[in-house]
């Protein structure tokens, strides 16, 4: 029996790649803005009683941290309360979520990796919508996956990546922020994740299955400086066209940078939990970004 995996967020640089990871799971029917506008509830609704999904996952989000700041409603409507009605939707068929969070529910005030056990305190209007999601799906559906990541890029839509890249074509050196650490994570590796988790809840059903709370990043921390030069470096080596080096790129404290959102200046994640439970390595973050510089060569995505 054929099963069917309802996916919102196709258009985005994580639905891209969940289009293509969880295609040999079953029937993937991906959603995008035009066919289903979390802001509306009956559109959400009549969405998920049409297909009538086994799993939902849910990659549509508000991104945008800055103006979170001037629009918290709207951010808390698409990133909580939606999240909430989607994943009540989806228990209602007994069907699994899958759904994501962010390094931002947390303060950045602790030394280390946070845990899953730490205590959340989002900094901002965007971390607080999060956090208000991950409760909502664990308050509404028994049977759900969440996944904590962090600093997300792709070979395909917006991201700090292709930002640098582009950035590095000019002749002005460049400012970074020196003093906001993470790990930068490819939107393939949380998509070949993800469905390597629902390929195990397909094939051994809900009995014993590990739903939960999990971090997912790659191994590893930068700054983002850090990470900007190595782009730079890798770029050069990979044959993308870029006119700066490494010591182009000037590090800056936060406070030099002003920004409508605060952000956690430590935004690190153990992801032991996730190896434990599912027997994923998490691959050095340089390796993702390598593999996609090198893909953005062959592609020539960014001219």
């Amino acid at each position: 029996m054929t099963r069917k995996i309802l996916l919102l967020g196709r258009d985005g640089q994580l639905g891209f790649e969940l289009r293509r990871s969880l295609a040999p799971l079953g029937e993937v029917v991906a959603a995008g803005r035009r066919d289903c506008d979390l802001t509306h509830p009956l559109q959400l609704a009549r969405l998920v009683r049409r297909e009538k999904p086994d799993v939902v996952v849910n990659a549509a989000a508000y991104t945008a941290v800055e103006r979170a700041e001037d629009d918290p409603v709207r951010a808390m409507r698409i990133n909580g309360e939606a999240v909430g009605e989607l994943s009540a939707l989806a228990a209602s068929r007994g069907a699994l979520i899958v759904h994501y969070s962010s390094d931002y529910v947390f303060d950045g005030a602790k030394p280390g990796p946070y845990t899953e056990a730490d205590a959340p305190a989002p900094l901002n209007a965007y971390g607080r919508s999060k956090l208000a999601g991950e409760r909502a799906v664990a308050a509404t559906n028994p049977a759900h996956l969440l996944f904590r990541t962090s600093w997300i890029y792709g070979v395909f839509g917006d991201n700090f990546l292709k930002t640098v890249l582009m950035a590095l074509r000019q002749a002005e050196a460049l400012r970074v922020v020196d003093d906001q650490r993470g790990a930068p994570t490819g939107a393939a590796f949380i998509a070949d994740v993800t469905s390597l988790a629902v390929a195990r809840y397909l094939a051994n059903g809900r009995e014993g299955f590990p739903f939960g709370l999990y971090h997912l990043a790659a191994a590893g921390a930068a700054s983002w400086h850090e990470y900007a030069c190595f782009i730079a470096a890798q770029a050069r080596l990979a044959g993308l066209p870029v006119n700066l080096n490494p010591e182009d790129i000037e590090p800056v404290p936060s406070a030099q940078y002003p920004a409508a959102a605060r952000r956690p200046l430590n935004s690190c994640l153990d992801t032991g939990l996730l190896a434990r439970v599912f027997g994923v390595h998490a691959p050095p973050w340089q390796d993702g970004v390598a593999h996609a510089l090198a893909a953005l060569a062959g592609s020539r995505g960014l001219q």
